[in-house]
């Protein structure tokens, strides 16, 4: 039984594992918690959230669950434009949590620490007591730039000034702190091409897939309609980039490819859908489906799943999980290229409207029926929540032993997208 305390702290309850982010908390919550008693201390932003905390019990010693209220939050955050800090810094900004981390350091003798998300690291960057490891996934500061790009003025000019000054900041956590990790060699290496000095400071752990529960079930039936050809999206449907993302496809694809492919049907799933994804509903051949109790039945029987993000940092698990249920993915260059080469090779990749709709019509048309065998195979080799996590033991015990980030990136670069449906070996 594990008897070392350590510090968890995490920007969002890492429970249920339903999006992006809280699938990696999730998951190393669940490594910390095979090996260390955790202290766990996080915000739930959602009233549905708050339902889970009990649920965290059996993988945490101790815990505190700050209620964040996302306006007084986003009021909070304005404080930063006259201080010139990042605005997402006290976003997360907590008197509670802050006491709480204090009197657990003392009360349990805490050494050891992991954050998860950059802003998180405020409360514990510059202590000397405490083994710190930042895991800040993606790299926050070049995705709030990149927001800017696609914004008018004036929030593009404030997604700019976020993105400055937030970069700032990651950059002296990661001075302060013993490693910091990343989803991904090319996030990685955005932050080491700022600040050359971080780099042997600077680790890759890449994501993962539960391969055993997104798996194919003959047994489990499909919630399509007969003559139905399913093309299937999944992902939290507020969160800007997947809105962007089934907005594009939905005007600038499927009216294409619905020539060319009668019964075609676009399946948007997920929860918490905006009013323009809401919107999309008025075209009979798009389903809003809003939260479903289980995802697996509509990847297992999409005849091809769509993952059309224009705006992507670092792997996408939606990505990860399609190929486990072993389907055929289309997606952008961004969503495939932090991916392994084997990986990639599983899945079509497609550069514009054009390209989705000529991959998509071959797909559907039965081409590269193979195609989801091997993007299962390469995901259960290469994306192994266990095997990947175990560097944090590495890092926390101040071990250097990892993969050099050479070799993370040759490993990656070492093969070339697969651009048709027809190009798998």
């Amino acid at each position: 039984m594990a008897t070392e305390p350590i510090l968890f702290l995490a920007h969002r309850i890492p429970f249920p594992p339903n999006k992006g982010d809280k699938i990696r908390s999730y998951h190393l919550l669940r490594f910390l918690a095979e090996r260390y008693r955790v202290h766990l201390g996080t915000f739930v932003d959602r009233t549905e959230d708050r339902e889970h905390v009990r649920a965290l019990d059996p993988l945490t010693a101790g815990r505190l669950v700050v209620a964040l209220n996302p306006a007084r939050a986003r009021l909070r955050g304005l404080a930063g434009l006259l201080h010139g800090q990042p605005l997402t810094v006290p976003y997360y900004r907590s008197a509670a949590l802050a006491r709480w981390i204090d009197e657990s350091i003392r009360a349990y003798a805490i050494r050891k620490a992991v954050v998860f998300s950059s802003a998180m690291a405020q409360y514990v960057v510059g202590s000397r007591a405490l083994q710190v490891v930042a895991d800040f996934c993606d790299l926050d500061s070049a995705k709030w730039t990149q927001y800017a790009d696609s914004k008018r003025w004036p929030a593009s000019a404030v997604f700019r000034r976020e993105g400055a000054r937030l970069l700032e900041f990651e950059r002296s956590v990661a001075a302060q702190v013993a490693a910091t990790t990343f989803a991904t060699a090319p996030e990685r290496e955005l932050l080491a091409r700022v600040a050359p000095e971080l780099a042997s400071r600077l680790h890759v752990v890449e994501n993962g897939v539960d391969v055993d529960y997104f798996a194919p079930d003959p047994a489990r039936p499909s919630p399509f309609a007969a003559g139905e050809l399913p093309i299937v999206f999944t992902g939290a449907m507020d969160y800007w980039p997947n809105v962007d993302a089934v907005t594009w496809f939905a005007r600038e694809v499927l009216p294409a490819l619905a020539e060319r492919c009668r019964g075609a049907r676009f399946y948007i799933v997920g929860m918490s859908p905006a009013a323009a994804v809401r919107s999309l509903a008025a075209d009979p051949r798009v389903a809003v489906t809003g939260a479903v109790a289980d995802v697996r039945p509509y990847l297992q029987h999409a005849r091809v799943v769509v993952v059309p993000l224009r705006i992507a940092r670092g792997v996408q698990n939606k990505v990860l999980e399609a190929m486990a249920m072993a389907r055929p993915v289309v997606t952008t260059p961004a969503c495939a290229a932090p991916l392994t080469p084997d990986a990639r090779r599983a899945l079509v990749i497609a550069d514009d409207a054009s390209g989705f709709v000529r991959e998509l019509q071959s797909l559907l048309a039965g081409a590269g029926a193979d195609l989801g065998a091997h993007a299962r195979a390469a995901v259960r080799a290469d994306y192994c929540w266990a095997a990947n996590l175990s560097r944090f033991g590495q890092l926390l015990d101040g071990s250097t032993v990892r993969k050099s980030p050479d070799e993370v990136a040759r490993r990656r670069d070492s093969a070339t997208p697969t651009r048709g449906a027809g190009a798998m070996p």
